[in-house]
């Protein structure tokens, strides 16, 4: 009631004491929470290991945090977690390579046969083959490989064309491939030819590197027609896998142990190069996937023999 004496500790005390008194209350509660808010999960490692003798070559990341790794030793495929970095293989090989690698958002995994001259569709939750394409009987490196909505293309390092699986509604496989051949700007010579395999910016045309003679090519998908992309006289000497963010492509160049990094134009005609990244942790990486703000490469390690006890690994750098 107005007038009365106030009772009790709080009621005592004048405002400044209360105010600190409060304070120290405060203070001490927010002591006694900050002990038992558990750690904080440590960060995703920027460098993991593959199995021993593995040989890795491609790399697909997705659906979630997992990335796939392709054997071109065995052809299995290798499941990691980004973030632990652990994990095994789903995927048994034919004893033929996997190198080139994508997903699909229908839990599916595209691959790239390498010599078998073929390529596979794995189910991503069983590990099994949903299906097989034997895409050539002559010698041939089936390299590398594009999801795009409609169909999935491989490059042939080997032969002048481009395999196409043409997809149906629901993104049902079809009975055999197609074969583009290649023609126009692109010529093939000695060693490897068409290599990585990237859509335009405006999703018009693709893009392939010529490992050999480090050119960048705008392909036609229809046509198979080719013409030079204008890089500004720039090379991408050893180029190898590709991969575009919007309008940057991100090219691979394996023995360089670099990735280049090139702004495009919109419909893919031209471009810059705006910058390389290295890191001495590249032990010859050839191809590149991204998750979060990093990319992923794998270090085929090319220039060390192989052995079944030879150590692979995977890097994650910034964009």
């Amino acid at each position: 009631m107005p007038g009365a004496a106030r009772t009790g500790i709080v009621g005592r005390m004048r405002p400044a004491i209360l105010k600190t008194a409060l304070s120290a209350l405060i203070v001490s509660a927010l002591g006694l929470v900050s002990v038992t808010v558990p750690a904080q999960a440590t960060s995703k490692p920027d460098v993991f290991a593959l199995p021993n003798g593995f040989q890795p070559e491609g790399i697909a990341i997705g659906p979630g945090p997992y990335a796939y790794f392709g054997s071109r030793a065995t052809g299995d495929i290798y499941r990691a977690d980004l973030r632990t970095g652990k994990g095994s293989v789903i995927s048994k090989g034919p004893g033929s390579p996997s190198l080139g690698l994508k997903t699909d958002g229908r839990g599916r995994l595209f691959v790239a046969g390498g010599t078998g001259g073929d390529a596979r569709v794995i189910d991503l939750r069983t590990g099994e083959v949903v299906k097989s394409y034997k895409l050539t009987t002559d010698p041939a490196f089936v390299n590398d490989v594009i999801l795009t909505g409609r169909a999935a293309y491989f490059t042939d390092s080997r032969n002048p064309v481009l395999y196409k699986l043409d997809l149906g509604r629901g993104g049902s496989l079809p009975d055999e491939a197609v074969k583009i051949p290649l023609s126009g700007a692109i010529q093939y010579t000695t060693g490897n030819n068409a290599n990585g395999i990237a859509p335009s910016p405006d999703r018009k045309s693709l893009l392939i590197v010529q490992s050999n003679t480090g050119k960048l090519f705008e392909v036609d998908p229809s046509s198979g027609v080719t013409t030079e992309v204008d890089l500004g006289g720039e090379l991408l000497t050893n180029g190898d896998g590709l991969l575009l963010s919007g309008r940057t492509l991100y090219a691979v160049l394996n023995r360089a142990n670099t990735v280049a990094v090139i702004s495009l134009a919109g419909d893919g005609a031209s471009g810059k190069i705006a910058k390389r990244l290295t890191d001495p942790r590249f032990d010859v990486p050839t191809t590149v996937a991204a998750y979060g703000s990093r990319l992923y490469l794998p270090n085929a390690r090319f220039t060390t023999t192989p052995t079944p006890d030879t150590p692979y690994n995977v890097v994650a750098v910034k964009r």
